[in-house]
């Protein structure tokens, strides 16, 4: 079978970290090389069927933020031992690397949408063939929340489940943390970039959907005003809040919530 990836670059597990390997390639969507982290659970060349995590970074972060910052492998691996997650894939991308962040949406000069949603999928699953990559899960913080929760609930059909920690909710917000107008991001329009636009378009497809937020956090009130938005369009889903702010402490923390929400999905 023809490769779509022949010069992707898999490397052998970190020193000391038998769990992590990074994985780079050239993305048509990008137009250039991108990189991801890779947590894989023990033994991943003896299973079949692996879901994915695909999880997602916030604004000024890279692919190895929710490993050096947020401790995923050690949070992971401990939940994996007392079965508390499934044995499952996480795969950490980059988020293509423009200005202080990309949003996860498409730009004119490169579709960081598809960089998630198609290129590294495909690309795993040449590298794994055991990888289930039909359907995937969706998770990230803050800018990485929002581009969880647009990208699953506009490829609805495509995620197998939705969790995101102290989100953007709306592109607008990115402003309180980087030096772009909310018009950087709209270069597919308006809609497509407006989360309640594609909960109504999918409403009766949408995959499991929770999401948290600090309670000290800057976006707290955006979080509710989204959680009140979906219960008045009648769309399920589970909104908590936590004590802590937009940190990392936090985000390490309730990575816990994303993972058994995984088994959680995977088990029903």
């Amino acid at each position: 079978m023809t490769k779509h990836f022949p010069n992707a670059q898999l490397s052998r597990a970190l020193p000391g970290n038998e769990n992590l390997r990074f994985l780079n390639f050239r993305s048509e969507s990008l137009g250039y090389r991108g990189d991801v982290l890779l947590f894989t659970p023990p033994g991943i060349e003896t299973l079949e069927r692996v879901p994915l995590l695909l999880l997602l970074h916030g604004v000024y972060g890279c692919q190895w933020n929710w490993w050096l910052n947020g401790e995923i492998d050690t949070t992971a691996t401990t939940m994996l031992r007392d079965g508390s997650m499934p044995p499952m894939m996480i795969a950490m991308p980059s988020d293509g690397l423009w200005g202080d962040g990309s949003g996860y949406v498409p730009h004119a000069h490169a579709n960081y949408e598809n960089w998630i949603v198609d290129d590294i999928p495909r690309c795993l699953g040449e590298q794994f063939p055991q990888l289930k990559i039909e359907k995937f899960f969706l998770a990230g913080l803050s800018m990485g929340g929002y581009g969880a929760m647009r990208l699953g609930m506009k490829y609805a059909s495509r995620v197998l489940g939705i969790s995101a920690h102290s989100s953007i909710t709306q592109v607008a917000q990115l402003s309180q943390f980087i030096p772009f107008p909310a018009e950087a991001f709209q270069y597919a329009g308006t809609n497509d970039i407006d989360l309640l636009h594609w909960a109504r378009v999918h409403q009766r497809h949408l995959p499991p959907l929770r999401f948290d937020c600090g309670t000290e956090d800057s976006l707290i009130e955006a979080n509710r005003d989204l959680h009140r938005e979906l219960v008045r369009l009648n769309v399920r889903h589970a909104y908590q809040e936590f004590s802590g702010g937009h940190d990392w402490p936090y985000w390490s923390k309730h990575i816990r919530e994303t993972l058994g929400f995984c088994k959680d999905v995977l088990t029903r």
